[in-house]
């Protein structure tokens, strides 16, 4: 049982008064308590022909490869939140470029937010969350070994882009955007 943040009364599931879904609300003070998805941010670090990768130290997925990101903070903005995870889990400092990929994670209750960012230097070293941090090629891509599904969906659109010259383009490059649906866990 769910219990209110305001006055500690139990919660209870309904359509409150001017809405038209179910939510968490308090009967005793009318506090409706929301449940929003949360937001993920994170870069895709490039040096030279090389995208960073960290290999994860934490669940889920220990072990597996994936772009630095994690939970935006609060008073922070999206592209300030990319910066500070892949200084955090990569050890490295990058300039942040235009929004990416946009991938919208129901099941998970999350959004992926990942951001163009060019590595000032090569240095890099494996923060808490990772057990190490390398350089890669896209041949060297351990893509069995990916972490998760935003991510490998923002490697396949970033190294097909990056091919097809659109970042040199003049008329440049839209956002990536789409749902990911909880079929497309990795499993391995």
């Amino acid at each position: 049982m769910k219990f209110c943040s305001s006055c500690s009364a139990p919660v209870n599931k309904r359509i409150p008064a001017d809405d038209s879904r179910e939510r968490h609300v308090c009967d005793a003070c009318g506090t409706i308590h929301y449940i929003n998805p949360r937001n993920v941010v994170g870069s895709i670090p490039v040096y030279g022909e090389q995208v960073l990768l960290c290999r994860r130290a934490i669940e889920p997925r220990y072990g597996y490869w994936t772009l630095p990101a994690g939970f935006m903070e609060i008073g922070e903005s999206t592209s300030a939140g990319a910066a500070r995870e892949t200084q955090e889990e990569a050890g490295a400092i990058v300039e942040i470029g235009p929004l990416y990929s946009l991938l919208n994670v129901p099941h998970a209750e999350q959004v992926h937010l990942f951001y163009l960012a060019s590595m000032t230097s090569p240095h890099f070293e494996a923060g808490e969350e990772s057990l190490e941090v390398a350089l890669f090629h896209e041949h060297e891509i351990p893509w069995k070994e990916i972490a998760f599904p935003t991510v490998k969906q923002t490697l396949e659109w970033f190294f097909a882009d990056r091919a097809a010259g659109i970042f040199n383009s003049p008329a440049g490059f839209s956002v990536r955007c789409r749902d990911i649906s909880s079929a497309e866990k990795i499993t391995g």
